[in-house]
């Protein structure tokens, strides 16, 4: 079954409407506000599809359709356009972006509460102490036994950094420094910070068999890296209790029980999601913390001068205004890329 122009239409105004009013959204809905140029009767048909396709799913017999993961995946990685702000919004932005530039930390963080209250999600602005991380200057893999190969990682600040690595294949040294030589031609000059899901993705293609090496390496880059290190605020906690989503007791006690711990807040904010730009999109079941998984989560990126000073991460339900989110997250792009 195809997914043709028509359903795209009809799945991004479901899943519009959706977010909206989180009711079930039905074919007369669709007919009525939306301009599609099509029956409500050829529209209910196309929902059908989509449902059998699992972009969208039934709750109740009778009822409108209600987006999937599935369906707000496809929404935000090839449907999601971004909206122009209104002038108030920009201003509040502006106005706290200014007042923070002296102090790296307090632009984050108080960016990030401004933030919370001005979308109704729960922010989570973090920072690095502000300490350089250390930059690769070569990576040396070598043989050790049969199944055992020693990683190691030397950094522009003289650290030697090892760990030790089992594979089931059996690589000679010869192997071994092509592979060495391959991974510090591509990261030697970048520090842990400057390593993107695309490069990880393409190293990762380009040594094939052999891919579970870069995992280590990464692993190795991040331990030299303490949460206790990182300075985290929270902000707009009780937020989520705003969303008929988790009216629910329970729900909303693991939600606010999550939150509770570093360790648990680092593993919600860097799981990985879709990729755009410098933003990092988490929907549901994909996060790597199971009480999120309920929950989407936007975590952007920001740098100045090419230097990332921290990240700023929206939690909401998986019926979130990801365009609103992803505007907001562009406008402050604008505005530290033009300081």
């Amino acid at each position: 079954m195809e997914l043709n122009e028509r359903k795209m239409k009809i799945l991004k105004a479901i899943v519009k409407d959706y977010i909206e009013t989180a009711e079930a959204v039905g074919s007369r809905t669709i007919s009525k506000k939306h301009n599609l140029g099509v029956s409500a009767a050829t529209i209910r048909n196309e929902m059908a599809d989509l449902e059998e396709l699992g972009y969208l799913v039934q709750p109740h017999t009778s009822a409108g359709r209600v987006p999937t993961e599935k369906g707000y995946k496809l929404y935000v990685d090839l449907l999601m356009g971004t909206n122009e702000l209104d002038d108030s919004d920009k201003q509040v932005i502006e106005k706290c972006v200014e007042s923070n530039m002296s102090h790296i930390q307090s632009l984050i963080h108080e960016t990030s509460k401004m933030l919370s209250q001005l979308t109704n999600y729960t922010t989570i602005g973090t920072t690095r102490q502000l300490v350089k991380p250390s930059v690769i200057k070569h990576i040396q893999l070598v043989s050790m036994a049969e199944h055992s190969i020693l990683l190691i990682v030397v950094t522009d600040t003289g650290d030697i950094k090892k760990t030790d690595i089992f594979t089931k294949k059996y690589l000679d040294q010869a192997k071994l420094n092509i592979i060495s030589d391959n991974l510090t031609k591509k990261l030697a000059g970048k520090s842990i910070t400057d390593i993107d899901n695309n490069l990880i993705a393409f190293i990762k293609y380009e040594i094939g068999e052999y891919s579970s090496i870069v995992d280590k390496l990464l692993s190795i880059l991040n331990s030299n890296v303490s949460e206790e290190d990182v300075s985290i605020s929270l902000n707009g906690v009780t937020n989520i209790l705003n969303y008929p989503e988790f009216n629910d007791v329970l729900k909303a006690r693991s939600f606010l029980d999550m939150l509770e711990t570093k360790e648990t807040v680092s593993q919600i904010i860097h799981s990985k999601g879709i990729l755009k730009d410098n933003t990092n999109i988490i929907i549901g079941s994909d996060n790597d913390c199971q009480q999120a998984k309920e929950c989407s989560v936007v975590t952007a990126t920001y740098k100045i001068d090419n230097e990332q000073i921290g990240r700023i991460s929206f939690i909401g339900p998986t019926r979130m205004d990801y365009s609103r989110i992803y505007s907001i997250i562009n406008y402050m792009n604008i505005l530290l890329n033009n300081k």
